[in-house]
C-alpha cells in the first residue's frame, strides 16, 4: 500500500513538473537481493557524449517552495529541526545528519554532498543516453525514493565520483549500499556491465538475505 502511494505521489509530482511519466510508474518489483543482482540486465557501458549539465540540469524546486532538491534531502535526513540562512527558509545552514557510508555525525549543511546513489555518469551509459530529457531530469531529482539521494562525506562523495560497485565501495553499510545500488538500477531500469553485476553478485551473496522492494519509474 505505502508503495503505491509513494508511486502516486512521484507521479503527480512529474506531472506537474511536466516530466513525461512512462507507462509503467506504478509498477512495484520485490525479490531477495541476491534474485535482484542476477536480474539486472547486461550491456556494455556507453558513456559517449555524456554531459551533465545539458542532460540532466541542477537541483530543481518542483514544489516551488523555495527549497530545492539538494534543500529537501537535507531536511528530510536531519535527524533534528534544520535552520536556515535565511528568513526565507530556502537554504539550509544547519542540522543533525548521520552519513551512511562512515557512521559520523554532521551538523553544518556545508559539510556533507547530496550524492546520486547511482552516479549520473553511470546512469548515462547505463541507459539514460536514450531517455527523454524530462526523465532525465526526473532521475536526477528523484526524490520518490529515498536511497536515491543522501548527504554523504564530502571526502567520500568525491572519493566515489562515478564509480561503481565494481571499483569502488564504502568503509561501512556495505551491504546496504549494494542492495540500495540494486534497487536504484531497477527503479529506473538501468542495465549493468558485466564487471559491475558480476560484483553486485558477489558481495549479494556474502550478505545476510534480505528483499528489495521498489517502484518503478
Amino acid at each position: 500500500m505505502w508503495g503505491k502511494f509513494v508511486a502516486a505521489v512521484f507521479t503527480a509530482v512529474l506531472l506537474l513538473s511536466g516530466f513525461a511519466v512512462p507507462a509503467e510508474a506504478a509498477s512495484v518489483y520485490k525479490a531477495s537481493l541476491r534474485t535482484a543482482a542476477r536480474s539486472l540486465p547486461v550491456a556494455v557501458e556507453k558513456n559517449t557524449g555524456y554531459d551533465r549539465d545539458r542532460y540532466f540540469g541542477d537541483w530543481k524546486d518542483t514544489n516551488r517552495d523555495c527549497q530545492n532538491t539538494r534543500a529537501e534531502v537535507l531536511i528530510q535526513e536531519s535527524k533534528v529541526r534544520t535552520t536556515y540562512t535565511t528568513s526565507r527558509r530556502c537554504t539550509v545552514r544547519s542540522g543533525k545528519w548521520v552519513t551512511s557510508w562512515d557512521n559520523r555525525t554532521h551538523t553544518s549543511a556545508s559539510a556533507v554532498q547530496i550524492d546520486h546513489l547511482v552516479p549520473v555518469h553511470e546512469a548515462w551509459g547505463s541507459g539514460a543516453r536514450s531517455w527523454s530529457q524530462a526523465r532525465r531530469v526526473a532521475f536526477y531529482n528523484d526524490l520518490g525514493d529515498g536511497r536515491m539521494l543522501s548527504a554523504q562525506t564530502s571526502k567520500l562523495n568525491s572519493a566515489k565520483q562515478a564509480k561503481g560497485p565494481e571499483d569502488w565501495m564504502p568503509p561501512k553499510n556495505r551491504c546496504k549500499y549494494v542492495a540500495d545500488w540494486v534497487a536504484m538500477k531497477i527503479r529506473w531500469g538501468l542495465k549493468a556491465d558485466s564487471r559491475e553485476r558480476s560484483a553486485l553478485i558477489r558481495y549479494a551473496d556474502s550478505c545476510a538475505s534480505t528483499t528489495i522492494t521498489v517502484t518503478r519509474v
